[in-house]
């Protein structure tokens, strides 16, 4: 289900150091709203969704999250920041209590997308917080690929409420496929 490719998704430079940038960036490596909050839970979500294509784009999406978790982390050492640990910028460690445990698929997809637009809004202020062209870039790319994954959650909750053919769901896929274009 899951690879592992060499390359990042996301060339990773720095003007300079900044180690209180750095430590602000803990948030989104094991915060409460952070990419390997996120994964996890999608891992679970998927684990319990009954759609097969709804259960496939949790999957990628999750991969696509713990690929973000790497940015960051490379993001961080490079910001000669503090050694990597799943803690938050305050130090608090992560709990499994940031990870939804629902089992309902609309109400699943719901708690997704929340997640997706608190860690948006998340980055939205860290980007405020930066000086350094490289890494407003790289934040600017982080959001734009968490609207890509909100719009396709939205899409699929959407899905269940209609009686929807498996044709309309694979479209879910194809649109994530799509969106991966401006990666490559």
């Amino acid at each position: 289900m899951f690879g592992y490719r060499k390359r990042l998704f996301y060339p990773i430079h720095v003007e300079r150091p900044d180690p209180m940038f750095a430590n602000v960036l803990l948030e989104h490596y094991a915060g409460k709203d952070s990419e390997f909050s996120t994964a996890v839970q999608y891992l679970n979500h998927r684990s319990n969704m009954p759609n097969r294509h709804v259960r496939e784009l949790l999957s990628i999406i999750a991969a696509e999250e713990l690929g973000h978790m790497e940015l960051i982390a490379v993001a961080i050492n490079k910001l000669g920041g503090p050694p990597l640990a799943y803690v938050n910028s305050q130090g608090v460690p992560w709990g499994i209590n940031y990870i939804d445990q629902s089992v309902d698929p609309i109400t699943m997809l719901q708690v997704d997308v929340q997640k997706e637009t608190r860690e948006n809004e998340l980055y939205q202020q860290h980007l405020e917080m930066t000086c350094d062209s490289n890494m407003k870039r790289l934040i600017s790319f982080l959001i734009s690929r968490e609207d890509v994954h909100k719009r396709l959650l939205q899409k699929a909750q959407s899905l269940f409420g209609e009686t929807s053919s498996p044709e309309e769901f694979n479209v879910l896929i194809y649109d994530y496929k799509i969106s991966l274009q401006i990666l490559e």
